[in-house]
């Protein structure tokens, strides 16, 4: 990739935007389906076919108690003043042949409300980058180009993400579970809530809980306890041509953590050049670039 080719998608590498997939290459918009209702069933063995008159109950797909825990996650989340994780995540692209190929990455983000956010992405490829915004300036960075760009805004990071997302054309994972509207969008989409089992995951007892909206369906593995903080996330695209999944492990989570002034701001590497944003959306009144944006 060339110097003047900054991927859109180093504004974290991929996307989980409103619970999205990660992916090469985006997973197309789908056109919408009624749900159908939906039982989650668990499974005798790896390959066996579970008899129609199984004694395995199915769970039902209307949950009150599951949807208390998945709203908890989310109420928890966006009430955080600030947070900071890691998540290592395999997304899948369909190649034009069917082929299903997975790829990887790791992500450590630090989120500080009301407007600042910094991601660092290291790809399974070693390509690493990231984004940081620290209340006037997004700049995006790919290390392996030694280039950066910046674009203003002055906003809420609610505000900001979703200017991103929109005007810049970035993919960005997990931007809506970092919103204060979280929990409110997420039980408008959520059209089905279950409660899988009760398990135990890297020592942290958990409540699997299935989701199902019109484009995707959704699990998720939400702690136990006073944080009740997502450790897994599986996503699976069921309209998108071959049914990619996204799968993320969440760890090293810290709820209201102390940030250095440094945290947020950015410093471009020796050498490093400035570019614009790949085919950025220009602003409505045909205005250039800010002057005094920092170098």
């Amino acid at each position: 990739m060339g110097s003047h080719g900054i991927c859109r998608a180093i504004l974290f590498g991929c996307v989980l935007a409103g619970l999205a997939a990660c992916s090469r290459k985006e997973a197309p918009e789908s056109a919408a389906t009624t749900p159908q209702p939906a039982s989650v069933v668990a499974p005798t063995s790896p390959g066996a076919e579970v008899p129609a008159d199984a004694t395995e109950a199915a769970i039902p797909a209307q949950d009150p108690a599951a949807r208390a825990l998945l709203l908890g996650m989310a109420n928890f989340i966006a009430q955080a003043p600030g947070l900071s994780l890691t998540m290592r995540s395999g997304y899948d692209a369909i190649q034009v042949d069917g082929q299903r190929i997975e790829f990887g990455e790791r992500r450590r983000i630090l989120m500080q409300r009301p407007n600042k956010l910094r991601v660092e992405v290291e790809r399974s490829d070693g390509e690493r980058g990231g984004v940081t915004y620290d209340g006037r300036w997004i700049t995006a960075f790919n290390a392996r180009e030694n280039v950066y760009a910046r674009a203003e805004k002055v906003a809420s990071l609610d505000e900001t993400l979703v200017y991103m997302v929109r005007d810049l054309q970035a993919s960005v994972p997990l931007a809506r579970m970092l919103t204060t509207g979280f929990p409110a969008d997420l039980d408008k989409r959520a059209t089905e809530v279950t409660l899988v089992e009760e398990s135990t995951l890297f020592d942290v007892p958990t409540d699997h809980v299935a989701v199902r909206t019109r484009d995707v369906d959704l699990q998720l593995w939400i702690a136990k306890g006073s944080e009740p903080l997502p450790r897994r996330v599986v996503i699976t695209y069921k309209n998108a041509p071959g049914q990619p999944q996204f799968r993320a492990d969440l760890y090293d989570w810290k709820i209201a953590p102390s940030f250095d002034a440094k945290s947020f701001t950015f410093v471009p590497p020796a050498g490093a050049e400035r570019i614009m944003y790949l085919a950025p959306r220009p602003p409505a009144d045909g205005t250039k670039a800010p002057a005094g944006a920092p170098r």
